[in-house]
């Protein structure tokens, strides 16, 4: 699940804290970027335990709506969403279960929010149509929980604040983390029962290794790469610059220097796109030139050894 689009994002923001506040031990710095991402994986795991939450809220409410039918003598409730049989099927997850298990996370604590999500749910046009669909699949089940996450849990702003207030790390996860939620809603097949694959922590190995040397790189070559900053531009002022902008570009270089079968394309683009994630509203643009004259300039010296395309037009994302 950690993939290198989050590695980049956590090291742009622990770079400019190692900065911001007066350069911590290089070991403890590494150790806190870790533990930053433990925590994006933590919330994955944690946002997938929300549907089971929801789902069980569905069943005791199912409970009460019975034995009023019976003590009433009328018709039962349906139990087509408290028994949603991908619901079930998360909730019988091995991976999750043990995730949940070790971490001793719950949503017991926050059951006012988990009540008043279903509530939300169930008012939803979105429930009654599944209610009303005679199309009982599992298919259906699925794609029902893919809608109620895009519209309840993805864009939540009581869930935003209740996340804060368990992680100072969680906020700036959630987006992204919302996507491999998704993603892995979609993943799931109903043949392969509690045994279905979540999203492993990180996607390989590699990534892991690479997360590791970039930010070393960043860290322990700060004044070179500065230097090739200055070098390549004769008017550079850092003090006109957001400082920001600076930390940006200097792990993009140490990118570009680092890892020879990135493309430079690939290292600017992606350092662009976090900069106006992150920066001023000028720096992408900015950045976007820099690094492409940074790169030029130190080929041009035999510093780096990396093809870059002439004339470079690179597709920015809006």
């Amino acid at each position: 699940m950690i993939n290198r689009e989050i590695i980049r994002i956590k090291i742009v923001q622990l770079t400019y804290a190692y900065y911001q506040n007066g350069k911590n031990n290089m070991d403890s710095a590494e150790k806190e970027l870790f533990f930053s991402l433990s925590k994006a994986y933590d919330l994955y795991n944690y946002l997938l335990a929300l549907i089971v939450a929801v789902t069980k809220e569905a069943r005791r409410h199912l409970e009460v709506a019975q034995a009023r039918a019976q003590r009433e003598n009328k018709p039962e409730p349906s139990s087509k969403f408290a028994f949603n049989r991908f619901a079930l099927q998360l909730e019988e997850n091995h991976m999750l279960n043990d995730f949940m298990e070790v971490q001793k996370k719950t949503w017991d604590n926050d059951a006012d929010f988990v009540h008043a999500l279903y509530n939300q749910i169930v008012s939803s046009s979105i429930y009654q149509e599944y209610m009303d669909d005679s199309n009982d699949s599992y298919a259906a089940d699925r794609e029902l929980w893919r809608k109620l996450y895009r519209t309840f849990i993805q864009d939540n702003n009581d869930l935003d604040s209740l996340l804060e207030e368990q992680s100072l790390y969680w906020n700036d996860d959630k987006e992204i983390v919302d996507t491999f939620v998704l993603k892995t809603i979609k993943r799931f097949e109903e043949t392969n029962k509690a045994s279905q694959e979540l999203l492993p922590e990180y996607d390989s190995e590699e990534d892991k290794e690479y997360a590791r040397k970039l930010y070393r790189a960043t860290i322990l070559n700060a004044n070179e790469y500065q230097g090739y900053m200055s070098e390549a531009s004769q008017n550079w002022d850092f003090s006109r610059l957001a400082y920001m902008d600076v930390v940006i570009m200097q792990i993009a270089i140490a990118e570009m220097m680092t890892f020879p079968s990135i493309p430079i394309s690939v290292t600017i683009n992606e350092f662009v796109d976090i900069a106006k994630l992150y920066s001023t509203p000028r720096s992408s643009g900015y950045i976007n030139g820099m690094l492409d004259s940074i790169a030029r300039h130190l080929i041009a010296t035999g510093r780096l050894i990396k093809h870059i395309d002439e004339p470079r037009k690179l597709k920015i994302k809006d």
